[in-house]
């Protein structure tokens, strides 16, 4: 199967003001590119990839006054097979984990583990261990949040969310994840490129995903709160503790965000010819009339519901 992927992002900034992405395809999926443009700036301005602390490839620049737009557009050649399940997948004791693991058992920005443990561990504390703990804590939240863009908000954090009963998918993430880690589960947040493949066509824009890696049976498995179920395509951007350490573009000053498209779909013709898709940006506020209906929803029965 190949995936076509891209991104178009367009910042304004009122001086040169240096900025880093997290927008490269891991370093993993870089033999399956069948073929790719850029990344690219306009203007032509120099890009610098560097390796982070967690291994992410990144890139740094210094944008320049007036407006910059990053480009990229590639072929990802991939095995078309949903995410794997193993059931049997176990829990590793603290003691036993390897080293690098341990960073993902504390709180983070967005993933306070002191305000949710003693709530974790009334809800899932008589569930079996491992894979079954996991997948419970993955349907909590699935079950408990609803999604819309409508919802997003940069500072929200697991127990706010958890609250609130909304969000978007970094939200439905980082409370996953701060739950797997009052659980003594190492948990890691993902970003990356998931379309909607062998699933119905969702009518919003797409955007970038967010997801969650837990530690089981000496490897890493992946579970998505947001879908709850095993998706096939998922190419990985970036991975870390929360959001804030894989911010998709950052920059050391002011700047205006004015474009934001990003596309991820099967391609059946990677010679770049086609360019079906629509590249509808996120800049612009968009919500369906079933979210708007869903959204008075929340907000009236939040004010009405007592919080668990």
């Amino acid at each position: 199967m190949l995936i076509r992927i891209g991104y178009e992002i367009s910042i304004r900034c009122n001086q040169p003001t240096p900025m880093t992405t997290y927008l490269n395809v891991e370093a993993e999926r870089i033999p399956d590119i069948q073929c790719e443009r850029g990344p690219t700036a306009t203007p032509d301005t120099k890009l610098e990839t560097f390796h982070d602390l967690f291994g992410n490839s990144c890139i740094r620049l210094l944008a320049p006054a007036g407006n910059l737009s990053l480009k990229y557009d590639a072929v990802v050649k991939d095995d078309g097979l949903p995410d794997p399940i193993d059931e049997d997948a176990t829990e590793v004791s603290v003691d036993q984990l390897p080293t690098e693991c341990l960073a993902y058992l504390s709180a983070s920005r967005y993933c306070e583990t002191d305000e949710l443990s003693n709530l974790a561990w009334s809800l899932f504390g008589h569930i079996k261990p491992g894979w079954s703990r996991v997948q419970a804590i993955t349907d909590y939240v699935n079950q408990r949040l609803t999604f819309s863009y409508g919802f997003a908000r940069s500072t929200r954090t697991a127990a706010q969310t958890h609250e609130e009963r909304v969000g978007v998918c970094r939200d439905f993430a980082h409370l996953a994840v701060a739950f797997c880690r009052c659980m003594n589960i190492p948990a890691r947040y993902v970003n990356g490129y998931l379309g909607d493949i062998g699933v119905p066509a969702d009518p919003a824009p797409m955007d970038f995903n967010a997801w969650f890696e837990v530690y089981l049976g000496g490897r890493w498995h992946t579970f998505d709160a947001r879908h709850n179920q095993r998706r096939i395509g998922r190419i990985v951007v970036a991975r870390g503790r929360d959001a804030a350490d894989i911010p998709l573009i950052h920059t050391f000053g002011p700047h205006e965000l004015t474009n934001f498209k990003v596309w991820t779909f099967e391609e059946h013709d990677p010679s770049f010819a086609s360019q079906r898709f629509e590249k509808v940006s996120l800049v612009t506020p968009w919500f369906s009339q079933r979210w708007s209906r869903l959204s008075r929803a929340v907000r009236e029965r939040s004010e009405t519901e007592p919080t668990i």
